[in-house]
């Protein structure tokens, strides 16, 4: 980015220091810079947690077209283009060394990338001291097919979570990710969709932006390494999942993006997120029993949202849904979809999917109809 591009981008409040000395960030705003700019006048071990989606690099040297002859909507915009190889690693290298800086002892790292660049930003992962804690497999429960039939289907991206060094302590929330995995312990392979109808923003019947991710995948990350209140970075905010996610869920962001639409779609669309309140942000620690889809899926994926209320077919019992998947009776009972149900009928096993309940056009439909509708909609 030139001198003449920063001076006319349009910049957040800079980092201050108040009267006390204490560092003031630019708490849920945009800053419209280049990212390793605008991270270098973020202060030292200020982030508790950083998600990047790095440009990709694809390097797709053309259009690319189905077997009917229509256009793929594919990533060939100039921020996905660098001159070399060696160029994207002193990009790669760059950024990773201010997030290190920014991040505190106790922070950690996320990274999600394609087999275009994913292993040449661990290799930097690793060289830069950070200490790798899980790569991650998402798996795209509907991806996008390999129209030329020359190579397999790619059908997975992976993400790489990465702590300050091997004696860092670190965020992980592992009671929540059991309760929302329907009480068995969350694996490192995660099935997601990739983002589409109406979370996929459109202008003109346009993408707004060609690698817009989930938000259920953002919500699981933070839900897992974070707590409300914590700050999380994102230094290639896009549209915005990062910042909507956390305004969701009760935590502070910071997103740093340099191109004008994005910024203007990521702003109207982080507006619009509406906060949970503060009992269903509470999350538990759990107990098991899973069927093909669990119950934090329904929640992850919006089909059911924290706060909902779910009863039993005679509605003698009410329960409040929670962010990881929890219930909370009005007794003040908590559990999962199963235990819960067996507690508060004193009876050894329940299946939640069929016991509990929510309301909609005025009947009540058992929960198990929203995961059939996710298991149809997800079908290949």
């Amino acid at each position: 980015m030139s001198v003449l591009e920063i001076a006319r981008a349009v910049r957040a409040p800079r980092t201050a220091a108040t009267a006390a000395g204490e560092v003031v960030l630019p708490l849920d705003t945009i800053l419209q810079r280049d990212c390793i700019g605008a991270m270098r006048e973020l202060p030292a071990a200020s982030i508790d947690m950083i998600f990047a989606d790095p440009p990709y690099n694809l390097q797709l040297g053309g259009d690319l077209n189905r077997p009917d002859g229509s256009h793929v909507d594919a990533v060939t915009d100039a921020w996905d283009k660098f001159d070399s190889l060696d160029a994207y690693d002193r990009f790669t290298r760059a950024w990773l060394a201010e997030a290190k800086r920014i991040l505190k002892p106790n922070g950690t790292i996320w990274v999600i990338g394609s087999y275009h660049n994913i292993f040449k930003v661990g290799a930097a992962i690793q060289d830069l001291g950070y200490w790798i804690l899980n790569d991650i497999i998402w798996r795209k429960a509907n991806p996008m097919p390999n129209f030329k039939g020359t190579r397999f289907t790619n059908a997975h991206e992976t993400l790489i979570w990465a702590s300050m060094g091997e004696k860092a302590r670190y965020t992980f929330n592992y009671r929540s990710m059991k309760t929302l995995n329907d009480e068995l312990q969350m694996r490192s392979d995660w099935e997601f969709p990739i983002c589409g109808g109406a979370e996929r923003l459109k202008k003109d019947g346009h993408k707004v932006h060609p690698t817009q991710k989930p938000e259920a995948l953002l919500y699981r990350i933070l839900l897992a390494c974070t707590k409300p209140g914590d700050v999380v970075l994102d230094p290639f905010f896009g549209t915005g999942t990062t910042g909507a996610v956390a305004r969701r869920l009760g935590r502070r962001w910071i997103g740093i993006e340099r191109e004008s639409p994005y910024v203007a779609a990521a702003k109207e669309r982080i507006a619009a997120a509406l906060p949970l309140d503060e009992s269903a942000l509470t999350t538990m620690q759990s107990p098991k029993a899973a069927p093909r889809v669990a119950f934090g899926t329904i929640v992850e994926t919006g089909m059911l949202v924290p706060g909902a209320v779910l009863m039993d077919a005679k509605r003698k019992y009410r329960v409040t849904v929670r962010a990881d998947g929890s219930l909370l009776s009005d007794c003040g009972q908590v559990g999962s979809i199963h235990k819960l149900g067996a507690s508060l009928q004193n009876a050894p096993a329940c299946n939640g999917w069929t016991f509990w309940h929510y309301e909609a056009e005025g009947a009540l439909k058992p929960i198990d109809a929203l995961r059939q509708t996710y298991l149809l909609a997800t079908q290949p």
